[in-house]
């Protein structure tokens, strides 16, 4: 599904800079697709984004999922807590600062103690992904989300 998405403020509980995603660009029973927010937070003098802030803009992302399907039965948002990543791979050394992203969260496994992600970063533009793990995820802190297949 894509279309009229809730602000990201509302998915997500970062705030000012540490909100590293600008909107979900599409979600559906699989995954979520966000983008990037273009910031100057890890910039280095050259302007380049280390590619290891790439777990986070993951994490995010799985986060604006959990947050989403949490919001489509009625549940209130709940803390999730960033546990493991396995098979975390880094195509490129760093991120442009012109450069537009977007990141993806797919669910994985899991539904209810512990879930599991496969996550990628992408150029906006397409190609293959410039980053890519999977990310394990503790779901909210209530304990009452759970993923149907």
């Amino acid at each position: 599904m894509t279309g009229e998405f809730p602000p990201i403020a509302e998915l997500l509980p970062h705030a000012g800079a540490m909100r590293l995603l600008e909107g979900v660009l599409a979600h559906d029973r699989e995954a979520t697709r966000c983008a990037v927010r273009p910031h100057a937070l890890f910039r280095d003098a050259r302007g380049t984004v280390p590619a290891w802030i790439a777990l986070e803009y993951m994490a995010q992302c799985a986060a604006a999922d959990g947050s989403l399907r949490r919001r489509a039965t009625g549940e209130p948002l709940a803390p999730a807590l960033l546990v493991g990543s396995r098979r975390v791979t880094f195509h490129c050394a760093g991120f442009d600062a012109a450069q537009r992203l977007e990141v993806s969260a797919r669910h994985a496994a899991g539904s209810h103690e512990l879930l599991a992600f496969e996550c990628a970063v992408f150029d906006a533009r397409g190609g293959e992904p410039l980053a890519e793990a999977r990310l394990h995820v503790l779901p909210g802190i209530d304990g009452r989300t759970r993923f149907a297949r």
